[in-house]
């Protein structure tokens, strides 16, 4: 079965519990920014973590004043390059710096967001360097949730632009299940707010079907000069992957929004 999301009477009740103080890293970003924001609009006091803002979780500059009263830690940082060594130093890095400054602080619910799929395919560095990730906050003593989402529904331009060549845009077969940034934003959000799973959950898009279709029924409403031209080498960006690498395996909480209606909207 899969886990209901909130209904549209999730965000009053939320307003019935305490107010926290609660750190976001990489604060800044796609999701950082609208997850920051959703909380606020919550009514909890929430700093945003970033270089920008003087809290480095790469150097440890500026995490013990970040984390002093604060009881959640949403960690939605990302490494400057997917190259495998930069990955690799990021992550277990920044993961060691917020795991002490965390102990230190007594934070009591730490939570990480990652990706569907990796302890499948971790011969890709930036997939193993998210494990390690992963890794530290569970062996840490910290109660966490990790949340494994798949890709998300704007990842779709970068599939065609890698996979493209002078004829036609290569789309493999392989199972996909995308969801949208909004629906990552809501449930990030829900899942900071209720007690550490100390576990990982998955979430996913409502919609599974072949990577091949998915991009066809984007350049059905967007317009493309190129064909898709479909294939079974199981091939995703510059990797060969299982064919259900992509999508969860079990329970997952569903977003809502449809493929479909992200491309239309």
């Amino acid at each position: 079965m899969k886990w209901q999301v909130w209904d549209h009477l999730y965000d009053s009740k939320l307003r019935h519990i305490n107010i926290m103080k609660i750190v976001v890293i990489g604060g800044t970003g796609l999701i950082g920014s609208n997850v920051s924001e959703k909380l606020r609009a919550l009514g909890h006091q929430v700093i945003v973590a970033s270089p920008s803002a003087g809290v480095n979780a790469l150097t440890g500059e500026g995490l013990a004043d970040a984390m002093e009263h604060a009881e959640v830690v949403v960690d939605l940082s990302n490494s400057a390059s997917p190259e495998e060594n930069t990955a690799i130093n990021f992550f277990r890095t920044a993961g060691k710096n917020l795991a002490a400054a965390e102990k230190a602080a007594g934070i009591k619910h730490h939570l990480v967001l990652s990706i569907v799929g990796i302890d499948r395919a971790l011969y890709i560095g930036y997939l193993r360097a998210k494990k390690e990730q992963e890794d530290i906050i569970k062996e840490s003593g910290i109660p966490y949730t990790i949340i494994r989402a798949t890709q998300f529904h704007e990842h779709i331009t970068t599939i065609i632009a890698v996979q493209s060549d002078e004829e036609a845009i290569h789309v493999s077969t392989v199972d996909y299940q995308p969801i949208a940034v909004e629906d990552v934003v809501v449930l990030v959000t829900r899942l900071a707010l209720e007690a550490p799973k100390n576990a990982t959950v998955e979430i996913a898009g409502p919609d599974l079907a072949p990577m091949n279709e998915f991009v066809s029924r984007y350049l059905s409403v967007k317009g493309g000069e190129k064909p898709v031209k479909a294939n079974d080498d199981s091939k995703y960006m510059f990797f060969e992957i299982p064919k259900s690498l992509l999508v969860p395996q079990g329970d997952f909480y569903p977003g809502k929004i449809r493929f479909g209606d992200w491309v239309n909207g």
